[in-house]
């Protein structure tokens, strides 16, 4: 081959080359926003506590945040009000790593998780149902992302 046309050829491949490299960065970086923009707007799912104690009737409540305490401190989100066997900060709802997980904080009574006792944070699922002292929680996630009306949680 003669000398210019393999210089053509060379440059060819040269500009190729870069071309596809430019390329491949640009779309790599789209990705990269378009993962990022998920990632920030990831909403938390709603989680529902249907709460039946002996002193009152069923209530079910619902949030809509990553941490949910449960105890008798008015400082929790699920305050339970008239049982003294559940401690100031009994147990805890929190969504992590894309599952709701439940854990004792601690309490006197400890917390009883589908009758068994909980030693270790654990995922619950729909239908799961615990105990803080004399009041039983029946937990149901929704993936919906429904409003809460006024005055529910």
């Amino acid at each position: 081959m003669s000398g210019p046309v393999v210089f053509g050829l060379r440059l060819l491949l040269t500009v190729s080359l870069y071309g596809f490299l430019g390329w491949a960065f640009v779309v790599l970086w789209r990705d990269l926003k378009l993962q990022s923009a998920l990632l920030a707007t990831r909403k938390v799912p709603p989680i529902s506590l249907t709460v039946r104690s002996a002193a009152s009737d069923p209530l079910v409540r619902r949030f809509i945040q990553a941490e949910v305490t449960i105890g008798r401190d008015p400082a929790c989100e699920c305050l339970v009000e008239g049982d003294e066997a559940i401690s100031a900060r009994h147990a805890r709802l929190s969504y992590h790593h894309g599952q709701w997980w439940l854990e004792d904080l601690g309490s006197t009574n400890g917390v009883l998780l589908n009758a068994e006792k909980l030693a270790i944070p654990t995922v619950v699922i729909s239908g799961d149902e615990f105990s803080c002292g004399g009041t039983h929680f029946i937990i149901a996630l929704t993936t919906d992302l429904l409003i809460p009306r006024d005055g529910e949680n």
